[in-house]
């Protein structure tokens, strides 16, 4: 399998790339980008300056038009900046056409680009160029994917978290330590006949636990940075004319799904995102379970009951106006396994149900007392949702590091077992060679992580996920 080198010349040197830059769509402004050594060409070709200037100072703007260079065809009214190596995004000369936000005029800026030699740019390829040219290390190119996707400040401040190198700066102080002792170790090796001095066999075993107990903590962060940075699904289920809808309305604070004393009025899945102190939720609303009338309401049930078992968590409404009956304990004992919140719904009304009851039944918890109709119980609701899903109050500082990202906890685990092995080898005075060898594996755990020795085939599955432009 390929494995790049980052301190290895970039193999883009001699490439030029191009791409619409901006989401598509009517807007006041769009953009065109490009990156390689033909992009001041590609200006000086297409772009006329309104005072005829025919030379760019790097990272100035310039008001001018944009001409194809054929026919003299005036395209579009720009602002244009060159942007000159290595003080750029990607480390190469980069140009930027800031157009008027039309799909077609942005398509035909890009068309000229390209005739001029750019060719069009893969998804994330202006991030991976930044990474390959050593303006960043793989932890920030991650973060720049996670920023554009954050849905709420708790999530965009752990992206911006690790896009600033807290992670990769902890790491490079870890090898600092790691490499100190590997290579004491290393010459002990390549001259056996001295004996390893035991003060520093010492000093190797505290500095390799106080390492590993911080590995742990930072794993441990894993299940809230996972929760923060993917979010939750959570489904709304119940019999019908529970106020399943009217939840979803309140807590959306829209009417964005349609509420009728007329049961079975919602028949097809209704899904919005809501932000509950900082955890991006998936609401789903569904079709009230019960026996269908119709096919069109049969077909609403069979999707609620796929979004149930899909869901992360349940939210099962009961109507506190009405007795439990044989399809709440149904619907019940269909979601047994799954995480689930029981919500007691339309306490405005004279209640037929008491929580004590609702414990019996149903022995789970949480259980919490709403009304959806006067909004009352919903912010006791969205705290119980925030503690049932991380346990505790978590507060996103510069001082405390979040791991959200699945490839970081893997190569965190993996750096921490070889670790632990290294220091099981000290006490049981093992070679020296095998703890040489399981420092050189945490190493390169460590290497991998922030794409020091990454395989071509991780690479772009990064990047991948990258849009074009980005």
């Amino acid at each position: 399998m390929p494995v790049f080198d980052s301190s290895k010349e970039s193999p883009y040197k001699y490439d030029t790339i191009a791409a619409i830059s901006t989401p598509f769509g009517e807007s006041g402004i769009g953009i065109v980008r490009v990156s390689g050594p033909l992009s001041e060409q590609i200006a000086k070709r297409i772009f006329r300056h309104k005072k005829g200037q025919k030379e760019f100072v790097s990272h100035h703007f310039y008001y001018g038009e944009i001409i194809d260079p054929d026919n003299n065809h005036f395209v579009d009214e720009v602002l244009l900046v060159f942007m000159k190596a290595p003080k750029t995004y990607t480390r190469e000369d980069i140009l930027e056409i800031h157009c008027h936000g039309g799909y077609i005029v942005l398509e035909k800026v890009l068309e000229l680009v390209l005739k001029e030699g750019a060719r069009l740019a893969e998804p994330g390829e202006f991030t991976k160029r930044a990474f390959l040219n050593g303006r960043i290390d793989l932890t920030q190119a991650e973060a720049v994917i996670d920023i554009i996707r954050a849905k709420t400040i708790s999530s965009l401040e752990i992206a911006t978290q690790q896009l600033r190198g807290r992670l990769y700066n902890e790491l490079i102080s870890l090898k600092e330590i790691l490499l100190k002792h590997l290579a004491l170790i290393e010459a002990h090796i390549d001259f056996p006949e001295e004996d390893i001095d035991p003060l520093h066999l010492e000093e190797v075993k505290r500095d390799f636990s106080e390492i590993i107990k911080k590995l742990e903590e930072w794993v441990s962060t894993y299940k809230e940075g996972k929760i923060f940075r993917e979010g939750v699904t959570c489904a709304i289920i119940g019999k019908t004319n529970v106020g399943k809808s009217s939840l979803l309305n309140v807590l959306l604070k829209e009417d964005r799904a349609i509420v009728t004393p007329i049961p079975g009025t919602t028949r097809d899945i209704i899904e919005e995102v809501l932000n509950i102190y900082g955890i991006p939720i998936r609401l789903i609303d569904t079709a009230g379970l019960r026996k269908a009338k119709d096919f069109i309401e049969e077909e609403g049930i069979k999707r609620a009951k796929q979004k149930v078992t899909e869901a992360d968590l349940i939210l099962l409404i009961i109507d506190g106006s009405r007795e439990i009956d044989q399809d709440d304990l149904e619907i019940f004992k269909e979601i047994e396994s799954k995480k689930k919140i029981l919500v007691l719904n339309k306490i405005d009304l004279p209640l037929k149900i008491q929580i004590d009851q609702l414990k019996k039944e149903f022995q789970t918890d949480p259980i919490v007392s709403i009304s959806a109709l006067k909004s009352q119980g919903i912010e006791d609701l969205k705290k119980t949702i925030y503690k049932f899903l991380l346990g505790k109050d978590i507060r996103i500082t510069p001082d405390h590091l979040i791991v959200s990202n699945i490839r970081h906890k893997i190569a965190l685990e993996k750096t921490k077992e070889s670790l632990k092995n290294a220091l099981s080898g000290i006490n049981k005075k093992l070679s020296i060679e095998f703890i040489a060898f399981e420092i050189r594996q945490a190493l390169d755990s460590m290497a991998e992580m922030v794409g020091e020795t990454t395989s071509e085939d991780i690479l772009n599955r990064i990047f991948e996920q990258f849009c074009i432009g980005k």
